[in-house]
């Protein structure tokens, strides 16, 4: 059996891919699933849409490939991090939807916290910062919110996991409720120095101990599924959150290796090895994976608006047809003006972590028109990626961040942004031959259990590049550019201050 399937489980869509032995793919299904919005700021999804949509892709890419339940070795997720399920122990019943990582519902909790000054023990455990990105605040708001959910949870009677953990025991027929330790990283509950749920944390946070699932490696036996799902039993060896998973796709196995991934937002991960980095430019810190039972960390960077961005462009302003056209039409754009998007649709992401911000187009003339718009919208994502590049190497100064950024998602098919990502960090920008690097990294944890996939340094040897974008903007008018831009971020960050 040299056949791995990897369940990439995402925030809009749920797609299935098995790979080959060699890491080549044999086949990809993907289905989408409704996206709720029941109060502003708050996303939810139905649990049973992305059970059921999981298992439909599983299937689909199973048939496609021609293959049978005995001829996969076996089976790695990959998931949306933070998104919080809770569900009953016994029917598997959801006691509410969802509450996606996007949602902003529990920021005054957050904000009483801080007022508290709960802040730098939590960071300080969890290397996280106390937002209501993280999974604990919005366990305990279904705690709160659902009538009588809380006295069912201190008895044990309700579950709680982020997607993986959630899809884990539907897959195994409610039979194993874990998860692994780069999810667990990310729900302000788990000790990222001691590998445990920590109960400080879970007082703190009002989170029944109870309801916590074990945590494990990112490759470890996690249990079989269900024989009547898939046509037969097949072991469940890998588990990752997706920009882990991506992370390890790109093979950034040694310390000082950044990968950025470009999708909706945008995450940058650096590997610092096997010691924790506390971050002081508001990054975060967090496990890139666990194997053997040896953590390694990272620091992390969120941009929150990347291809989202190029999503405006299309929906908002009606200037393209398809993702495809911005970089034609930002290359058509007049090099005479310096016009400056700031994304903050959604707050600012790091190194800010400022959620009260709004969006904002500077240095515009009457002359500017969608080409001009286009630029700004692409190379937004450029300086957002300078930022974090550079919050990193401040943040680790001891150790030495690589040169080479690799980048994967669906804005990296883009030449004309990875080729002004390249001019606007100074560095190469290398693209990978295999762009599925989220599932791939699921099927590679999943494989190295089952022996399908070697030891990861031999699996790094399989990494191929299929191109580098190199630097060719001359350095005054990279300083130029990026000054422009540091001044549209402050001027941002002032509007804030000034409604303050």
């Amino acid at each position: 059996m040299s056949f791995v399937l990897a369940i990439d489980q995402g925030t809009t869509s749920s797609r299935a891919m098995v790979f080959r032995g060699d890491i080549s793919i044999a086949a990809v299904a993907q289905q989408e699933f409704p996206q709720h919005f029941p109060a502003s700021g708050w996303v939810e999804h139905e649990p049973e849409d992305i059970w059921t949509s999981t298992v439909i892709v599983c299937r689909d890419a199973l048939e496609r490939a021609g293959l049978k339940a005995k001829d996969i070795a076996a089976i790695g997720i990959t998931n949306q991090r933070e998104t919080t399920v809770v569900w009953d122990r016994k029917t598997g019943q959801a006691v509410h939807r969802a509450i996606v990582w996007q949602d902003r519902r529990t920021a005054d909790v957050c904000a009483k916290l801080k007022a508290q000054g709960h802040e730098p023990l939590i960071s300080q455990k969890t290397g996280l910062l106390l937002d209501p990105y993280f999974s604990g605040t919005k366990v305990a708001w279904i705690l709160d919110q659902v009538p009588g959910a809380r006295a069912r949870a201190e008895q044990g009677e309700l579950l709680f996991g982020t997607i993986d953990c959630y899809l884990l025991w539907r897959l195994t027929g409610g039979k194993v409720h874990a998860t692994d330790a780069t999810n667990a990283s990310r729900t302000l509950l788990f000790n990222i120095h001691s590998g445990e749920w920590d109960d400080e944390l879970l007082a703190m946070l009002r989170v029944p101990r109870l309801m916590l699932p074990e945590v494990k490696d990112s490759s470890a036996k996690f249990g079989e599924t269900d024989p009547n799902l898939l046509g037969g039993a097949i072991a469940i060896s890998g588990i990752a959150g997706d920009q882990q998973a991506a992370t390890i796709g790109q093979a950034c196995f040694m310390p000082g290796m950044i990968k950025s991934t470009y999708g909706t937002g945008c995450f940058a991960l650096l590997n610092t090895g096997n010691s924790p980095v506390a971050s002081r430019n508001k990054l975060l810190t967090t496990i890139a994976y666990q194997l053997g039972g040896k953590r390694t960390y990272a620091l992390e960077g969120s941009i929150f608006v990347a291809g989202s961005a190029v999503q405006w462009l299309r929906d908002g302003l009606g200037i393209i047809k398809q993702a495809s056209d911005t970089g034609p039409l930002a290359d058509r754009s007049d090099a005479s003006q310096s016009v400056y998007l700031v994304p903050a649709f959604v707050g600012l992401g790091a190194p800010y972590w400022n959620p009260r911000v709004r969006g904002a187009l500077f240095g515009l003339t009457r002359n500017t028109g969608p080409a001009e718009l286009a630029h700004a919208a692409l190379e937004s994502v450029c300086y957002q990626t300078y930022d974090l590049r550079e919050a990193m190497r401040a943040d680790w100064p001891e150790g030495k961040a690589a040169n080479v950024l690799r980048v994967d998602g669906g804005m990296t098919a883009s030449d004309w942004t990875m080729q002004r990502l390249a001019d606007l960090l100074d560095a190469p920008v290398d693209r990978p031959a295999i762009q599925e690097t989220t599932a791939l990294g699921a099927a590679y944890l999943a494989g190295l259990q089952a022996g399908v996939y070697p030891e990861p340094q031999r699996f790094a040897d399989s990494w191929r590049l299929e191109r580098r974008f190199k630097p060719n903007m001359n350095a005054a008018e990279r300083e130029r550019k990026l000054r422009g831009w540091a001044c549209a971020v402050k001027g941002v960050l002032a509007s804030d201050e000034g409604e303050g």
